[in-house]
């Protein structure tokens, strides 16, 4: 019963007290940050994959040498 109340009726569960509801806000933020950060980066990998240097860097760096 108490789940349902909840589904009804967010503005008493959350919005009464503010300091519910900024960490509601803040956490929703980061959440989305995350989540966008990691998607667009994977589409940028995706889009300039070849071209990066992280693709490229073993055709430019020389292996370490052996001391003997």
């Amino acid at each position: 019963m108490r789940t349902r109340a909840f589904v009804a009726n967010p503005h008493s569960a959350i919005f009464r007290k503010n300091a519910a509801f900024l960490t509601t806000v803040f956490v929703g933020a980061f959440a989305f940050e995350m989540a966008f950060d990691t998607a667009t980066d994977a589409v940028w990998d995706r889009i300039n994959r070849g071209r990066q240097w992280k693709d490229i860097k073993h055709k430019f760096m020389a292996p370490p040498e052996e001391d003997e």
